[in-house]
């Protein structure tokens, strides 16, 4: 389920405060390489809660962005 558009223009990462990427089931900071979870449609914008990704999911995730 994507994201509202206008909700994802607004939304920023906790972290950097930097624009995210929407990618399947998270929203993602290609800067920090860190992922946050969607859950039942609700993003989970804690930085405690985002994880690391790695140079391959880094590649998977950022393609076509």
């Amino acid at each position: 389920m994507a994201l509202d558009a206008k909700l994802l223009s607004i939304l920023v990462c906790p972290a950097d405060h930097g624009p995210l990427i929407e990618a399947g089931a998270v929203l993602y900071n290609p800067r920090l390489r860190r992922a946050y979870r969607i859950e039942d449609g609700i993003p989970v914008l804690l930085i405690d809660e985002a994880r690391e990704v790695d140079d391959e999911e880094h590649a998977r995730l950022t393609a076509g962005h």
